[in-house]
This record gives C-alpha cells, structure tokens and sequence, in this order.
C-alpha cells in the first residue's frame, strides 16, 4: 500500500514539494498526499494546486499512521522550521525524505529524515545532508560537504568540496561557497555572495567578496515569526 503523506506549510516550498511528490508517483508510486496543513483558519477547506489544506499543524495528531514533511522556511526567520518541528515533537520515523526524481544523489551520500531536494538538485560524492533541510532546485553540493539540521539552500546555491555549514543557515540564490568553508549556524548568505572564508554563527553576509553585513537574529514578535503561509 503506497503510504500516505501531509506537507506541513502551504506557501512556495510546500507547493514545490508537492510538486516533486507528484514527478516521484509519476515513475512510480511513492506518497499518497493527503494535503497540506496551515495554521492560518482563513486558509482551511481550500486548496493550493488541487491539494487541499486540511487544517491546522495540529491536524497531525489525528493523523498518526501518515508520514509528514515540513516545508516552511523564510530568510527574515531561518529558525522558523526547527521550531515547527520542535512544536510537532514526532519522533524522527514520522518524517519523510523527499527527492526529485531529477535530483542527482552519488555514491556514499546521506540524506536526513525530513529533509526535501527539489528538482536539478546534485549531490556529487560523499555529501551528508542533516534532517530538515530544504534543498531548492539547481543547487550544486560537491564531495565531502556536510549541511547540519534545518538548513535551507536556495535555488542555484553552489558549494566547493568539504564545505560544512551548520544548523539552521540560510544560503540565498546563487550563492557561492569556497571550498573547505564553513557557514556558521543560525547565519545567512545574501543572494549571489561569493563566500571565500569562514561565516562566524548568527550573522548575515553578502556581496562579492562576501562581508558581513549585520547580525542575523530576528527581534522577538517581529514579522517572520509566524509559520502561516510561509514560503
């Protein structure tokens, strides 16, 4: 029986995601998706590209036999899917992995539970990818990388043999890491930057080369927070 799926979110990842469950079922069936979930109540009973919400984050609890994937991310808030998952507390069996079926994954590479690769994705050799991390389309990891828990890479990232970045890092679009560089966690690499040495944790860096620009911690309350609709 083919098991059956919820996507925690509703905005741009999770209807990313939905559409590579839907490319993956094409080849061969894979998930049955039940919907999304949102805790937004004005967003309850619809449906975003013929996947109905179901309800509120909650909803997993009445849903105990069916996989979950959380498809929230937002640069003003990196930290907003480890609390989501947090807030869950399911146990790491409860979470699907989702690849594009034109991702490419080479030898040796490790993807962690709940962790999604969207569409042109490659993992060249040796490449661990943590739990949670969300991986947009035409990112390039080479040998040796390792992407901790919660990461989400933009589309077009690019990232040297042995990079390493931590937990809960944001790479925006187009990003290019240096090899053997580490991203600190909690930090955020601003569209298109050329990174060429270690990021320090909690701060935002951009440009070409890369500087740092600001530290990357979202004041409490302020926009962002809310993991409504989030992309």
């Amino acid at each position: 029986m083919t098991p059956e799926l919820v996507i925690a979110g509703a905005g741009g990842f999770a209807r990313e995601t939905a559409a590579a469950v839907r490319a993956a079922n094409e080849i061969r069936p894979a998930w049955r998706l039940r919907g999304f979930l949102d805790d937004d109540p004005a967003t309850h009973g619809t449906g975003r590209g013929g996947v109905p919400i179901l309800g509120p984050l909650s909803t997993v609890d009445d849903l105990p036999d069916v996989a979950v994937v959380v498809c929230i991310g937002n640069p003003r808030d990196p930290g907003v899917r480890r609390r989501v998952v947090q807030r869950l507390g399911l146990p790491a069996e409860r979470y699907a992995t989702i690849v594009h079926p034109t991702a490419q994954v080479g030898a040796g590479c490790l993807i962690g539970p709940g962790s999604v690769l969207l569409a042109q994705v490659v993992l060249t050799a040796d490449v661990t990818v943590g739990s949670h991390v969300g991986v947009m389309p035409h990112t390039v990891l080479t040998h040796d990388d390792v992407i901790g828990d919660y990461v989400t890479i933009a589309s077009g990232v690019r990232l040297g043999g042995g990079v390493r970045v931590e937990p809960g890092a944001y790479l925006g679009s187009g990003a290019l890491v240096r090899e053997s560089v580490t991203v600190g966690a909690s930090s955020l690499l601003g569209m298109g930057s050329v990174v060429l040495q270690d990021v320090p944790p909690d701060e935002v860096w951009v440009g070409n080369p890369a500087r740092r620009l600001r530290g990357s911690q979202l004041p409490a309350g302020a926009p962002g927070a809310s993991p409504r609709s989030t992309t």
